[in-house]
């Protein structure tokens, strides 16, 4: 398993692709995260602008960006005294790239599972029409 740098500037740590992935789904899984994600579409944002949408306190806001900063989904630039946050580069790879594999398993099972069930209303429908429903 390769090993991924923790991108958050606070130390030397390393994740394994395992545990960086598994650190991308916590930071997703969390609705006002998710919601800082969609805000830095848009580009660069200071946290102070992240937090206005919220009824948090800034702390608490600056600590959901610490999780999607430790995720390696965001990366954060200090100017004078304000923090500015951005999507990091190669957002959410790992998690595509697991999401793909599985893809690749499942499409075809559900597609043989929707023909199936096609087939099925298909045979009750003519059923229906020769009794007269």
């Amino acid at each position: 398993m390769k090993a991924i740098a923790d991108s958050s500037g606070s130390g030397a740590t390393m994740n394994t692709a395992g545990e960086q992935l598994d650190l991308v789904f916590g930071a997703v899984a969390d609705p006002t995260r998710r919601a800082i994600l969609s805000s830095l579409r848009s580009g660069p944002a200071s946290i102070t602008t992240l937090a206005e949408p919220f009824d948090m306190s800034f702390a608490a806001v600056s600590k959901h960006v610490l999780v999607l900063e430790r995720a390696g989904l965001i990366q954060r630039e200090i100017v004078g005294r304000e923090h500015h946050c951005h999507l990091a580069p190669g957002f959410f790879e790992e998690a595509s790239g697991w999401f793909e594999r599985y893809r690749d398993f499942w499409e075809p099972r559900l597609d043989a599972l929707e023909a199936r069930v096609l087939e099925r209303k298909s045979k009750r429908g003519k059923r229906r029409m020769r009794r007269g429903r």
